[in-house]
């Protein structure tokens, strides 16, 4: 579906992090909907490289961008002069800055304060001086265990992931009192959806689950999962908030999710229905009880109002559309 009809003929578009998740699938959007528009993926790409952890540094990966045609650059937005490459050789009139380290696990408060925060000011500068509007990437891990229904204003971040974008979003509000540009910062609660399979074990617990139904495997869940709610929302719905960010009401932190906490059993019962499975679920203790999230749900009233942002899809429809892929990157990646 095509989310604006605005002119992009002529327009040069970077996405940072366009070789992972989120980042891939605006870049596809532009290229099936705005083919006139100039559109440059900047990604570090994997290198095999991993925080303590265990988890990659980077998930970009070529599979995501195949079959895309527009201009690829390899670069790191904490390198000087990659950063140099592009305030000095290109001319942006829109920056969608997906790059981060978002593995919320990551114990690297330097790295992290370094790649989400300082690495953003220096794009937020290029931004001023190319005059492009930024959209960028917050989150709903900002919340922590804010209380229900999460509203901008009330955070409390429980990890250092959450701090970051947190401060992403103290920064935005700073540069937002000059003029000249748009900055919106979209707070991103659960997605799922294709292209997020190279996330790893990072990646949402619908294609985890999707695939150990399809390897005959009896579903784990966490004890009580049907009152474990989140707000679980579609790639789909995250590319419109993106498209219709371009151009604002007003400059803004948005939430994006779709107002419906749903549970994780809801999401396991939708999969075997349109899987064709009836595998017994099985239930595990939950390790994770006092630093776990046992409900969330965006407050998404200012995000209708100021972006003109309508979440589309119910989980009932996102998976039944997703099923075809969760099938075919079984096929290919996993068995």
């Amino acid at each position: 579906m095509k989310y604006t009809d605005k002119d992009l003929s002529g327009k040069t578009i970077l996405i940072t992090g366009g070789a992972g998740f989120i980042g891939s699938n605006l870049a596809f959007y532009f290229q099936k909907n705005h083919p006139e528009a100039n559109v440059i993926v900047f990604d570090c790409f994997r290198s095999g490289e991993t925080l303590s952890n265990g988890n990659l540094k980077s998930f970009g990966h070529f599979k995501n961008l195949l079959g895309f045609t527009g201009e690829i650059i390899s670069g790191n937005i904490n390198d000087a002069d990659d950063m140099k490459n592009l305030r000095e050789n290109y001319r942006f009139d829109y920056i969608f800055h997906e790059a981060a380290i978002s593995d919320t696990t990551a114990l690297e408060q330097d790295l992290m304060i370094k790649t989400n925060v300082n690495a953003y000011k220096d794009l937020l500068e290029m931004a001023m001086l190319h005059g492009a509007n930024m959209i960028y990437a917050s989150s709903g891990a900002t919340y922590g265990d804010a209380p229900s229904p999460q509203r901008v204003g009330r955070e409390a971040p429980q990890n250092v992931y959450g701090f970051s974008k947190l401060s992403m979003d103290h920064l935005s509000r700073e540069y937002m009192k000059r003029v000249g540009i748009s900055i919106v910062g979209l707070r991103y609660f659960n997605v799922y959806g294709p292209h997020e399979y190279f996330k790893n074990s990072t990646a949402s617990m619908v294609i985890q689950f999707g695939h150990q139904l399809l390897a005959g495997k009896n579903p784990k869940l966490f004890e009580d999962s049907d009152k474990i709610l989140r707000d679980f929302i579609y790639i789909e719905d995250i590319v419109q908030a993106n498209i219709k960010a371009m151009h604002p009401k007003e400059s803004g932190i948005y939430n994006v999710g779709t107002g419906k906490a749903r549970s994780f059993q809801d999401m396991v019962d939708i999969l075997q229905r349109e899987l064709g499975t009836s595998y017994e679920c099985e239930y595990i203790p939950n390790p994770f009880i006092g630093s776990y999230q046992f409900h969330t749900e965006a407050d998404i009233e200012s995000s209708k109002e100021g972006l003109g942002y309508e979440p589309t899809f119910e989980m009932e429809d996102a998976i039944k559309a997703y099923v075809p892929e969760i099938r075919r990157i079984y096929e290919t990646e996993v068995k």
